[in-house]
Formats: C-alpha cells, structure tokens, sequence
C-alpha cells in the first residue's frame, strides 16, 4: 500500500511494526468519531480504539488508547501516572503537543511522544485499529508491538 506520508505512518513504517492501513470517509459532524470510523469501516466498535490526550495535575500530559464506545477511568490513569489527578486536555493544547488534529490523532508518531497508556482490553486480541495520524486514516496492527514500540503502560482504563 502506498505511503499516506503521516508521521503516524512514517512512526510505524521506522519501528519496523506490521500494520494496514484503512480509510474511510470522514463525517465531521459525527457525534462520536470513534464509532463513526468503526460502522464506516464496518468493524466491531471493540477493536476500534481512540486516542486522548489527558491533562495530569500537576502540569503534565498523557495519552490514553481505549476503545471507542468506552469512556477513560480518569482515577485509573491519574494512579498509573502516579499524578494526583487526570482530566481531558484542552483541544487545542492536545493539538500544539502532538501535532494532530483533534479527530486525526494517533498514538504514533506525535511531534512530542507522551507516555502512552493503553487498556487492557487489548490484550488478546490478533488486531486492534487506532488512528494514522489524520481524519479519515486508521492503523490495524498488533496491540503487542504497538504497545512495545510506544513503551505503553498497559492497564485497565475503560468504563462502559
């Protein structure tokens, strides 16, 4: 498959990691863009993850991957990060940090690496899809090897 030139891909292509690429039509109007990418690209929502950028108190950020209809245990990763609280990031600090769009942003090859969280719910599993690093670009790979190439804390983070 020819490059989509994402630092996302250009990050995975490096680390030497397998992967696919999938594209899908972006919905910007979409409620949750996570399960958008999944119906869209005709996945189970369990396989699909989302990337969030959190805001540790005090004055530091991370990345959390958890499934896409889940939401983030906000105590469980401020505890892993061993900060005394964890809230979402402001949108556009999230963006200045990582150098993604909010809706294109992949735990891969961020303009600043964050420590990396991800949710234990995939382990196990043959293939996991985060985003490559735009709206519309997703990546299918391992949850092993991403989660050793990000050097990713793997954890119990969602919450139905």
């Amino acid at each position: 498959m020819a490059a989509k030139g994402t630092p996302a891909v250009n990050a995975a292509k490096a680390a030497g990691l397998d992967f696919r690429l999938m594209e899908y039509e972006y919905d910007p109007s979409a409620d949750a863009i996570g399960l958008h990418a999944a119906q869209s690209l005709g996945l189970d929502p369990a396989v699909v993850y989302k990337t969030l950028i959190v805001q540790l108190e005090p004055k530091a950020l991370a990345c959390a991957v958890i499934p896409v209809a889940a939401k983030l245990d906000l105590k469980a990763i401020a505890a892993a990060a061993r900060a005394k609280k964890a809230d979402l990031a402001d949108p556009a600090l999230a963006e200045r940090t990582t150098g993604y769009s909010v809706g294109g942003i992949s735990p891969l090859g961020q303009r600043k690496q964050l420590p990396v969280f991800l949710d234990a719910s995939a382990e196990g599993r043959a293939e996991i899809v985060v985003n490559g690093g735009r709206r519309g670009l997703q990546i299918a790979i391992a949850p092993g090897d991403l989660a050793r190439a990000l050097k990713a804390t793997v954890l119990p983070l969602a919450v139905a």
